[in-house]
């Protein structure tokens, strides 16, 4: 009988635990799962998966904090025209650091008419289950 409520216990706990990255049992998404849907649709150009993820009000920065962006319309237009520009773009993950409701990614984005490619780090910041902000740093 101890055993049985111990080991019911232990279940629940991990049951609401988002192990994996995705959503938990009260149906929130993780913020390395939001940040993952983010890439996903930018990487297949799809702007309605790629701005799903993001708040109303988000802030796009450079490091450590010029403001360049406010707005989740004014983000969409600007990234539809990019995805249109550039057809072969693709974002690698070069690695990912999860620390509370902060996602930091070093990333590739290849796919440049030029063969450019740029190397960057985006610092994602997490409020109310949606992205509020990105700080990002490029390689010069």
């Amino acid at each position: 009988m101890r055993y049985t409520f111990i080991c019911s216990v232990f279940l629940f706990l991990f049951s609401s635990v988002n192990l994996f990255g995705q959503s938990d049992s009260l149906g929130i998404i993780s913020p390395e799962a939001l940040v993952q849907q983010q890439l996903d649709g930018y990487n297949a150009r799809d702007i309605d998966a790629f701005m799903a993820p993001y708040s109303e009000e988000i802030e796009l920065y450079d490091f450590p904090n010029t403001l360049n962006l406010k707005g989740k319309e004014k983000m969409k237009t600007g990234y539809q025209d990019f995805f249109k520009k550039v057809p072969e773009l693709h974002c690698e993950l070069v690695n990912r650091i999860v620390m509370g409701n902060t996602v930091i990614d070093q990333e590739k984005v290849t796919g440049f008419p030029d063969g450019f490619v740029l190397e960057a780090i985006a610092i994602y910041k997490i409020r109310d289950g949606k992205i509020a902000s990105v700080h990002f740093i490029r390689k010069n």
